[in-house]
């Protein structure tokens, strides 16, 4: 589309609330169903072996995805379509659940909700990063995955609430309510971010100068390749947060209380992630990203060996910091590290090559546990961590470094 790169984008703090609200909800009724989804797999006979297969097809199906709308995140004028009807169709099939009486019809359901995820993650951010100030981006971010760890929060307590009074299958059936606000409040909040050109603008361009070539693959600079790299490195060993269910349930915890470890990070993370967003527009990102790494490495270590059931629950808090540390500080990393003409291929990219790593690192953990026992893939993870967080710290005085 000629001119859109050189158009402005509309500054409209209205997106970074609708955003919140819309990740709210929509976490609310996501995290209703994924910390009951291990016991419910085991309940129908599915064991780690299974539930690696599940999730690694689930996030490779992202991955392709938000690869996809990166491009169009770029190449279109209009983005809130593709947003919406990502959020539309995530919360369409949660409740389908409730009827599974398989495991592949588990692996249908998160085949269409990461499908959907993968789909408006990149348009997303980017209309988010266009919305806000340059200097704030990192604390839009933040604010943005307070209020998703918020709903991350509210979901567990639910779902402790109904299996109270109802069985696994009552959470996947109330997951409807929180999800059915998700899509109103998207439909409703959330306005276009970047102006249509005019048509005397495009006209302009055409004549007087010679047609830009949109590309796939866009010329990204090496600061970007190197921050995939490391983060790539680290996603290796970053498996399904399902795996860390699983142990703590193999290690003594009550499958009734899986929400209430999704309750102990969530916490954490719904505090510190503004925070630590608002941070990361004064300070070094590429060193806050690498000590939520080393924090994870530290989590990771306590659930191979565990000293006690209370270590658990301690290092399950933890892991909400590690998460605060890295999931909106790369955004607004990868967001300052490029040109907005070519910011949605960018988190693409970044986006598929971590969710591969991903893929990768849900497969091989239920491999590793399967054949050799619980606490080596746990050793693995810890290991490639601490790795991430050095080669991160090493690019701190490079060029464009942030």
């Amino acid at each position: 589309m000629p001119g859109v790169a050189d158009q402005p984008p509309v500054k409209d703090s209205r997106n970074l609330y609708a955003f919140g609200a819309t990740s709210f909800f929509n976490d609310t009724a996501s995290e209703m169903a994924y910390w009951v989804l291990p016991a419910f797999l085991a309940s129908i006979g599915a064991g780690p072996e299974k539930l690696g297969f599940i999730e690694g097809v689930a996030e490779s199906v992202a991955s392709f995805a938000k690869l996809f709308s990166g491009y169009l995140a770029d190449r279109l004028c209009r983005r809130k379509l593709i947003v919406v009807s990502g959020y539309m169709v995530a919360n369409a099939v949660k409740p389908v659940l409730a009827v599974a009486t398989s495991w592949w019809h588990v692996l249908l359901i998160r085949f269409a909700d990461r499908l959907a995820k993968g789909v408006r993650g990149a348009p997303r951010d980017v209309m988010l990063a266009e919305s806000v100030d340059k200097k704030k981006v990192g604390a839009a971010f933040g604010l943005l995955q307070a209020m998703d760890s918020a709903g991350a929060i509210a979901g567990p307590l639910l779902a402790l609430w109904i299996l109270a009074h109802y069985a696994v299958r009552g959470v996947f059936w109330a997951a409807i309510a929180p999800g059915g606000l998700s899509i109103l409040v998207a439909t409703i909040g959330i306005r276009e971010s970047r102006r249509e050109p005019s048509r005397g603008t495009a006209q302009l361009k055409t004549e007087n100068q010679e047609p830009t070539t949109f590309s796939w693959h866009p010329r990204l600079p090496r600061t970007f390749y190197y921050l995939l790299f490391a983060v790539t490195l680290f996603s290796l060993g970053n498996s399904s947060d399902m795996f860390l269910v699983l142990r703590a349930q193999n290690l003594g915890i009550r499958a009734s209380q899986a929400p209430l470890l999704g309750l102990a990070f969530n916490i954490t993370y719904t505090l510190l992630s503004w925070p630590a967003g608002r941070l990361s527009d004064r300070f070094s990102k590429r060193a806050m990203a690498a000590a939520g790494y080393a924090v994870f490495a530290g989590v990771y270590f306590v659930f191979a060996v565990p000293p006690s059931i209370a270590a658990i629950w301690i290092a399950m808090a933890s892991y909400g910091l590690f998460y605060a540390l890295t999931t909106p500080v790369l955004r607004a990393l990868v967001a300052g590290t490029v040109s907005p003409d070519i910011r949605g291929r960018a988190f693409g990219i970044f986006y598929f090559v971590t969710s591969m790593a991903t893929l990768l690192a849900s497969v091989i953990t239920g491999e590793l546990w399967e054949h050799h026992g619980a606490p080596i893939p746990f050793y693995l993870s810890a290991a490639l961590a601490v790795v991430s967080a050095v080669l991160l710290l090493a690019s701190r005085r490079g060029k464009g470094s942030s």
